[in-house]
């Protein structure tokens, strides 16, 4: 049964608090679904579009919250989640009532956002968005939440409403901020290492253009090594045949060389370059490339 055809018994509401590109997003797929939606946000005026599609505004945060039994919060940080929430008026409202945190920030300060609610009696789901805001309401959408269990299935037709998938990971809180840290690790360490490779590229005459085929190559060689060293990772247990840590290394030191030798801060690679040969020091050199998650922040 559609989410469409439950509000013929009960009417779904939903407030949403935040409304950035993501935060719009969310809103509007939960009109879209035929919830009644509330909406609130620090700057007036963002309200605008949603409110002309039938998203019902608000005036106060208070009112924002005491309108709907969840309310989903996408703000930049949980320094701007606690801004809004920790005021005396807001946590009396949310008394009883449902926070689901869809904002970013770390593990720790998703435990202590929990700890705040249990303290108030508000009920609370810690979760993260793992796709761009143009794929809310779409299959193409992820979702992963985490904390108390009953909670998650209770909300889970509201959250549906948002499209593609979610996952629940588990009841202890911060599991969905370690996920979201560990993965966005992956992707701003790879947009960090593209943006290198195009200045690298540049200044031996190669366009962006002409890289790019090239460089979506090399990131579709990526996932299935993900994959083959998951369990080795988990096992302790690094093979490198055909690729062992000793030609990573010289890898290495030729992009140094030459990004240096234009000019181009190396920095990052260096940092990844001493990681490597630590292990090599300390007898690793036939090992796989994995091996340096060991070794990384030892002295």
């Amino acid at each position: 049964m559609s989410l469409r055809t439950e509000q013929s018994a009960v009417t779904v509401t939903v407030t949403v608090l935040g409304l950035g590109p993501m935060g719009r997003s969310l809103a509007g797929a939960f009109l879209d679904a035929g919830l009644r939606t509330t909406v609130w946000n620090r700057t007036p005026g963002r309200d605008r579009e949603l409110v002309a599609r039938g998203a019902a505004g608000s005036p106060s945060a208070e009112e924002a919250v005491a309108a709907s039994g969840v309310t989903v919060v996408c703000v930049v940080n949980y320094d701007a989640v606690d801004a809004v929430l920790r005021r005396e008026a807001v946590t009396g409202a949310l008394k009883g009532r449902t926070v689901v945190n869809l904002s970013a920030d770390t593990p720790g300060r998703a435990r202590d956002t929990a700890a705040w609610a249990a303290e108030h009696g508000v009920r609370y789901l810690d979760g993260a968005v793992m796709t761009p805001a143009t794929t809310i309401g779409t299959p193409a959408a992820v979702f992963i939440h985490s904390g108390p269990e009953e909670l998650y299935r209770e909300h889970r037709p509201v959250l549906q409403a948002l499209g593609g998938t979610h996952t629940h990971l588990g009841e202890e809180i911060g599991r969905a901020a370690a996920y979201d840290i560990a993965l966005l690790d992956i992707f701003w360490t790879a947009m960090a290492g593209y943006a290198h490779a195009l200045a690298v590229a540049r200044a031996e005459g190669i366009t962006a253009r002409e890289l790019a085929p090239f460089a979506k190559g090399i990131g579709d060689i990526l996932p299935p090594i993900f994959e083959a060293t998951a369990q080795e990772a988990d096992n302790g247990d690094y093979p490198g045949e055909g690729n062992p840590i000793t030609s990573a290394v010289s890898s290495m030191a030729h992009i140094v060389h030459t990004s240096e030798a234009h000019g181009i801060d190396a920095g990052v690679m260096r940092a990844a370059e001493a990681v490597v040969r630590r292990a090599i020091d300390l007898g690793h050199g036939a090992d796989g490339f994995t091996r340096i998650a060991e070794f990384l922040g030892r002295r």
